[in-house]
């Protein structure tokens, strides 16, 4: 039962992320909008990575695929960002196959098998599949969130999912409010 609350939460986590690319150009997906670059593609590349090593390389389950990115050689934050030539179509697919391979890895094993992190400490290693179900769950959640930012500032499109309930789909009930969080920001100042 708790493989499979964590497993289902981390799938959610997983569409909720892809939901964010839906119906912008290839510009807003690929742009970065904070200071150190945050952009919707990059998070996906960053999170199929994520998935392909630590539920395939961590239990000596090969993957197949090709990361160039992440390779010793790579720039730094080369898997923060798409090149040109890397497809948001390519990018996408890749992330739903290192959720196939994620997938079966988490179903084959227990909660309990061992695992090896090769990049964390020899204090944090052995791992089990549960503290790695936990990480990556963690981590997509995070990388989630991000992109819930970055997507509102492209569009303003809000949400875990096409049709959430918010309190108001008006922008001027928006406005009233983000501007009633700024006066209590500056009267907590004492401004």
């Amino acid at each position: 039962m708790h493989k499979s609350d964590l497993h289902s939460y981390l799938r959610a986590a997983r569409e909720s992320l892809v939901w964010k690319l839906d119906g912008l150009a290839e510009y807003d997906v690929r742009r970065p909008l904070t200071p150190t670059g945050t952009n919707l593609l990059g998070l996906v590349k960053h999170l199929a990575g994520v998935e392909l090593g630590y539920f395939g390389d961590c239990f000596d389950r090969p993957h197949g695929e090709s990361l160039p990115w992440i390779e010793k050689a790579a720039e730094d934050n080369a898997d923060m960002w798409a090149t040109p030539d890397e497809s948001r179509e390519q990018i996408v697919a890749l992330y739903r196959r290192a959720w196939a391979h994620a997938d079966a890895t988490i179903e084959e094993l227990s909660l309990d098998a061992a695992g090896h992190v090769a990049w964390w400490p020899a204090d944090r290693n052995p791992v089990t599949l549960h503290r790695i179900l936990v990480h990556v769950l963690s981590e997509t959640n995070r990388h989630a969130g991000h992109a819930d930012i970055v997507r509102e500032l492209i569009d303003g499109a809000v949400g875990r999912r096409s049709g959430d309930v918010l309190p108001s789909d008006e922008a001027s009930w928006w406005e009233e409010y983000r501007g009633r969080l700024e006066r209590a920001a500056r009267q907590a100042q004492g401004a």
